[in-house]
């Protein structure tokens, strides 16, 4: 799952930003604001620690993890299930293949021109993890910023708190961590708006079962529909719980095919969706769809 490519300027720059927010927070923020020494200093100290180890454990994952290459042997099979969407060309209507890489596209998969290949589940190419976000790395994308959203509040909240609260550890020494105090507070703000939004807008799409290519395909399919063409539905939108995690009585029913059908991004337990993990991801090939909801339901009744 590990690709050996060279670690990036930009992938630099994100290295070094945490670290200047992990050590102005330890050794500025929480040592001026309670000091090392106290309960509340250590508590603070051990919470944002491990909010900084998740967060690079989740970002080196999203780098160095591929995030899912189209087997060679792969081949529509035109005969699936009636359940089961094979995703066509706009024009034409030819199943989708890729000229670049001379094979067919699976569902949801779309060539990446920066890694020359074509990607699974494509979401988009990131600069700032030298990498493609497809379907073996999004999870750790999304808890990359999450992560960091936190980092970025917290420490902030630590360095309102300190320029308003009068510290413990003055020493008289006003003004010696002003610097400090400045560039942070440049730093954090816009850092954390901009985290901010990007994560609810991954939120929304995470709760439709979008990428963000598919997002951007969505709206042009709408306005097409609005010209006369036929209406736009998302096929692999199976309602907001249905988009986090995989259905157990799907599993049940369609057995073997279900076990190649991708588990959703954060997995079917709830208490590792924070952890950055990807044993419940299938081989990406094939997806739930609206359909596959509605064959369990009747099944059920």
């Amino acid at each position: 799952m590990l690709r050996g490519s060279r670690i990036s300027l930009h992938v630099m720059v994100v290295l070094s930003s945490i670290l200047y927010v992990y050590f102005s927070t330890v050794f500025v923020f929480i040592q001026q604001g309670y000091g090392m020494s106290t309960s509340d200093g250590l508590f603070n100290v051990v919470v944002f620690t491990l909010v900084a180890i998740m967060c690079v454990h989740s970002y080196i994952r999203a780098v160095f993890t591929d995030p899912g290459r189209v087997p060679s042997s792969y081949s529509p099979d035109v005969e699936e299930a009636d359940h089961a969407i094979q995703e066509v060309k706009r024009k034409g209507g030819d199943l989708r293949y890729c000229q670049k890489c001379s094979h067919y596209k699976p569902p949801r998969a779309h060539h990446c021109r920066i890694c020359n290949r074509c990607v699974l589940r494509m979401d988009h190419h990131c600069i700032w993890l030298n990498n493609c976000v497809g379907h073996a790395n999004y999870k750790f994308f999304l808890i990359f910023v999450m992560y960091a959203v936190i980092a970025c509040i917290y420490s902030l909240v630590l360095l309102i708190g300190n320029l308003t609260v009068e510290s413990p550890e003055d020493n008289g020494d006003e003004g010696s961590f002003r610097t400090v105090y400045v560039i942070s507070g440049i730093f954090l703000v816009p850092l954390s708006m901009s985290l901010g939004i990007f994560m609810m807008w991954h939120f929304y799409l995470l709760l439709q079962n979008k990428t963000t290519i598919e997002y951007h395909e969505g709206v042009r399919a709408m306005l097409l529909a609005e010209k006369g063409g036929p209406v736009y539905s998302h096929p692999y939108n199976l309602g907001v719980y249905g988009n986090l995690v995989s259905c157990i009585v799907c599993r049940f029913l369609f057995g073997y095919l279900m076990r190649h059908i991708h588990l959703m991004v954060l997995g079917p337990n709830i208490i590792f969706w924070m952890c950055p993990s990807s044993r419940h991801i299938a081989s990406g090939i094939r997806f739930r769809t609206a359909l596959h909801k509605l064959a369990v339901s009747s099944s059920s009744k």
